[in-house]
């Protein structure tokens, strides 16, 4: 077995990171910081925030969208290394598909032709499990046949695609990471478009009853944020991880029920959790990830429990 890749490899590292200033993006730049990387961040800041990267410095920020070519081509060949998390989220994305092609597609595209003509060493595309819809098989596996239910899940995983094609037909290094229900310190309930944990501890602060969309009987593969930068960083530095695609999650399937009530243990709460209509973007019943691949090339395992990973962000949001 091949001795498993150091992060410490990217200090110095020139790394640009689009869409840093969202919940994932500011904590990649966080810890790339903390590894003594050279950071710029790109962000239009429509759904990402100058607070999210608080206390984080030196970081050369650069307020611009992926979807400018021109500015693409000025900040790409500066870079070593791009992780590439902008995009539109799911639901911006079925409020407004065109918006959603713009940036999901031609937004990826823009970044990998700039890639193309220069010498970046990785070009980390951040996808989603949403590609999946809903599996014929569980634990799902990278090979499995997508079947994408929203125009969020079809720019995704054409923007996999593209990845997949400038490396062949140009030799471009890719790699792709497709989270699942990604949370943790960071995702602020503020934002409308945060996730369901957020939410729920939200409700927990403001002593309001939990709400769940459905009969809360939908699963889902909740991985915690810290565990999810530490694959996309080994997918960055790793010679191994080049052309492929990595599934980040648990391996580990909890229905929204048991998560409203590991929230209320977790926060001491006795607030009521209550059903209420689904939503048009509910459609995927059940969602859990299988991560042997990138545990047997990449040697990575998530570190946190889904227990460990709500008490964290619990006492980030005591703390905010």
């Amino acid at each position: 077995m091949r001795a498993p890749v150091s992060l410490e490899q990217l200090a110095g590292k020139k790394v640009l990171v689009t869409g840093g200033a969202g919940f994932v993006g500011s904590n990649i730049v966080r810890q790339l910081v903390e590894l003594q990387a050279r950071v710029t961040v790109l962000d239009n800041f429509v759904t990402g925030e100058v607070v999210n990267l608080r206390g984080v410095a030196p970081v050369e920020m650069v307020q611009g969208s992926v979807t400018d070519a021109g500015l693409i081509t000025q900040v790409v060949p500066a870079a070593d290394i791009v992780i590439h998390a902008a995009a539109r989220n799911i639901i911006v994305s079925t409020r407004n598909p065109r918006e959603d092609f713009e940036t999901n597609i031609g937004g990826t595209l823009n970044v990998l032709l700039a890639a193309r003509d220069t010498d970046v060493q990785r070009v980390v595309y951040t996808s989603s499990a949403s590609i999946y819809g809903n599996s014929r098989s569980l634990p799902v596996c990278e090979d499995e046949q997508p079947y994408t239910l929203s125009p969020y899940a079809v720019s995704k995983y054409c923007g996999e695609n593209y990845c997949s094609a400038f490396h062949e037909s140009y030799g471009v290094p890719t790699a792709v990471v497709r989270y699942s229900n990604v949370y943790g310190p960071g995702q602020s309930p503020s934002n409308p478009y945060c996730g369901v944990i957020a939410k729920f501890f939200q409700a927990a602060v403001e002593s309001k009853p939990i709400s769940i969309h459905g009969d809360g009987l939908q699963t889902r593969d909740f991985t915690f944020v810290e565990d999810t930068v530490e694959a996309t960083l080994l997918a960055a530095v790793s010679p191994r991880a080049v052309g492929e695609v990595f599934n980040i999650g648990t391996g580990f399937e909890t229905d929204v029920n048991t998560l409203a009530q590991a929230i209320t243990r977790v926060t001491g709460s006795n607030i009521p959790i209550l059903h209420v209509d689904r939503r048009d973007i509910d459609n995927i019943r059940r969602r859990v990830l299988n991560i042997e691949k990138i545990r047997r090339v990449l040697h990575w395992v998530p570190r946190h429990t889904l227990r460990s990973g709500l008490e964290k962000t619990w006492q980030w949001m005591c703390t905010r």
